[in-house]
């Protein structure tokens, strides 16, 4: 009974190594392949400026945004004021944009106070972005937060179609052009 357990064993064992060494040879076993991400994905440029020009690391960057109308009141303009912080060697959530909303600032205002003041006197985040690997935003690792009531604090929410064209607007017209001026 052990010859014949043997002369099974050690065919369908050769067997098993040569179909497992094929499989490595064409790749069916070989890493997930990371999907290409285009040059003039607004993260990825947004990663390699601050990996070549801030070391990988920014501590914390205050940016006067948009000014947009106020959905509960039409007649009233807000604006965003947004906080960027970054760090190349975080796992996960290299990148967090926190988003706040003040009235919208006279020139006096702008001329007086710091953007990091303003966003200090917001005291309450209205969005949150946190971003791990260049992509469009809402790609696993993503996560988006926005208050779950009126007065409540921040939770996490779906990416939507609008969520992804803000975090584009935010990163392409006010994060990279104001660390390009730094």
């Amino acid at each position: 009974m052990k010859r014949r357990f043997r002369a099974r064993l050690i065919p369908n064992l050769a067997l098993c190594t040569l179909s497992l060494s094929a499989l490595w040879a064409v790749g069916g076993l070989a890493k997930e392949k990371v999907p290409v991400i285009s040059p003039d994905d607004p993260t990825l440029r947004l990663y390699q400026l601050l990996d070549s020009q801030y070391a990988g690391k920014l501590e914390e960057l205050c940016i006067i945004a948009d000014a947009f109308k106020d959905p509960k009141n039409p007649d009233h303009e807000l604006q965003h004021i947004l906080k960027v912080e970054y760090d190349k060697n975080r796992a996960f959530g290299k990148l967090r944009i926190y988003v706040r909303n003040v009235d919208k600032l006279t020139p006096d205002q702008l001329k007086t106070y710091t953007p990091k003041q303003s966003f200090d006197f917001a005291e309450i985040d209205s969005e949150k972005f946190t971003k791990t690997d260049p992509g469009p935003f809402g790609r696993i690792g993503d996560v988006y937060f926005r208050p779950a009531s009126e007065s409540g604090p921040l939770a996490t929410a779906p990416a939507t179609d609008d969520t992804r064209s803000a975090y584009e607007r935010y990163v392409n017209a006010f994060i990279i052009p104001a660390l390009q001026k730094k």
